[in-house]
């Protein structure tokens, strides 16, 4: 397989929201605790700062930064709900077809709206388009999260990684 040569968008927009790329320089403010006042109240949350810690690792003069974590914006208001973003490039898997893995999550407030739905069929439009493969990771009784990849497509399940989460992977489209 041919590896993956485009990248990312740097915004992805849907009908509801904006996926907007967290840069270093916001990842390194969020890490040192600075806010900003288009943020919900409870973002970031722990995973989002987890997340863009991934940034600082990542960057570098010749780095893809756009498959790094991305703020979630809702259109109609312009505040940050929360986090999506991928863990790194994609890498050829097992049969050769590059794939990378999805991570994301919202404030309390923001969540059972389908707001998770459509950010991650945001991203799996232009992953698409670049035959990019995706999975994610998932504790088994988070099942909100579980309908959102179902809803997405994740339909292989692949086991369990190392901390019990489920792994599941979206098939590229025919």
């Amino acid at each position: 397989m041919v590896p993956v040569t485009g990248t990312l968008d740097p915004v992805v927009s849907t009908p509801r929201l904006r996926l907007e790329l967290i840069t270093p320089e916001e990842a390194s403010g969020m890490l040192a605790g600075r806010r900003r006042p288009e943020w919900h109240p409870d973002y970031p949350r722990r995973d989002d700062l987890d997340a863009v810690s991934m940034i600082a690792a990542a960057a570098g003069p010749d780095a893809d930064l756009s498959w790094s974590p991305r703020h979630v914006v809702r259109a109609f208001d312009g505040l940050v709900v929360g986090s999506i973003g991928f863990f790194g490039p994609p890498d050829a898997g097992d049969d050769g077809v590059p794939e990378t893995e999805i991570g994301y999550g919202l404030v309390e407030d923001a969540r059972g709206r389908g707001v998770a739905t459509e950010a991650v069929t945001g991203l799996l439009a232009h992953t698409d388009r670049l035959g990019v493969r995706v999975r994610a990771s998932v504790a088994p009784d988070n099942t909100a999260s579980v309908r959102v990849l179902a809803k997405c497509g994740f339909t292989q399940l692949r086991g369990a990684d190392d901390e019990g989460n489920l792994v599941m992977a979206r098939p590229l489209p025919a």
